[in-house]
């Protein structure tokens, strides 16, 4: 029996990061690092009972660290799901929705399976310095990982990131479509979670949306395979598991496109809409499952 997803664990963690934590980058070492403890704490043995590994590397002489969690799997533990999300904030923000909601879902996630016998091998990541500067350089937590299982020549079936998914609407208008996509590719209401792979990975945006559907959460996805050109959908954690060949989609409520407090001082908690970002994270349990069990 899976644990249940609970807007009062999810609240929890994002007034965490985004209140008590707050803004955390290289220029604001101290709280990066706090960050990463305070994960590795919730997630570890005395709480929901996982072995913590960190992946240790260094940034303009400081140490930083992604934060890794795994569930082995059984009869096809050689195959590796991962469930991933960064913890970093741009310089000035709080980040509650970004990232701190990804960063949510993900504990919320890892806690549910905690325990649990699944087919494959899960792991669970907090990745550091998915933010610019780093965004994309050698220096992205997402990118050091992806880099080292492809030289260790791990076979990820599946890597899921988890990037600014607490803001919805149902104002008219309220949704924004990126330059280059036609204009019915989105609704003009920002009432839905995306799921966007690229056009290489869209077997597994329909596996994903198939299995996100089948919970019944109440608020729908909208899957799309995007080429990585266009603005805004190739900059995430998934990036880095295409660039090392591996199948990787984002899920997201759009960020820039939908939520009027991105990047900005007043990213804070208040902002989430919490019932239906609890919704979302009850779809993407299914989805774990889903993709844990082939």
């Amino acid at each position: 029996m899976r644990k249940p997803v609970t807007q009062e664990d999810l609240e929890k963690y994002v007034k965490t990061l985004a209140g008590d934590i707050g803004e955390r980058n290289m220029s604001n070492y101290k709280s990066l690092r706090a960050a990463a403890f305070w994960i590795e704490s919730t997630i570890g043995p005395s709480n929901m009972g996982y072995v913590v590994d960190r992946q240790n590397y260094e940034v303009d002489g400081q140490m930083v660290w992604n934060v890794v969690a795994e569930l082995p799997g059984s009869t096809h533990a050689n195959e590796i799901v991962i469930i991933g999300a960064h913890y970093d904030t741009v310089e000035g923000s709080p980040g509650a929705n970004d990232n701190g909601t990804g960063v949510a879902a993900l504990l919320s996630l890892a806690n549910a399976f905690s325990g649990s016998n699944p087919a494959r091998t899960l792991r669970f990541v907090a990745f550091v310095n998915e933010e610019p500067p780093h965004s994309h350089t050698e220096f992205m937590g997402s990118v050091v990982y992806a880099k080292y299982l492809e030289k260790q020549g791990v076979k990820v079936v599946a890597m899921v990131s988890l990037d600014t998914i607490g803001s919805f609407s149902n104002e008219p208008g309220s949704q924004k479509i990126p330059e280059g996509l036609p204009g019915e590719t989105f609704p003009s209401t920002g009432s839905f979670v995306a799921l966007v792979g690229n056009p290489e990975n869209e077997s597994l945006v329909e596996k994903v949306e198939k299995a996100y559907e089948s919970a019944g959460a109440k608020v729908p996805a909208l899957a799309v395979a995007l080429p990585e050109t266009i603005e805004g959908w190739g900059g995430s954690d998934h990036w880095s598991f295409w660039r090392s060949g591996y199948p990787a989609l984002m899920v997201t409520d759009t960020a820039p496109y939908r939520y009027p407090h991105y990047r900005q001082p007043s990213d804070t908690p208040e902002q989430i809409d919490f019932p239906r970002f609890t919704e979302v994270v009850k779809g993407l349990r299914a989805v774990v499952e889903s993709l844990a069990n082939p």
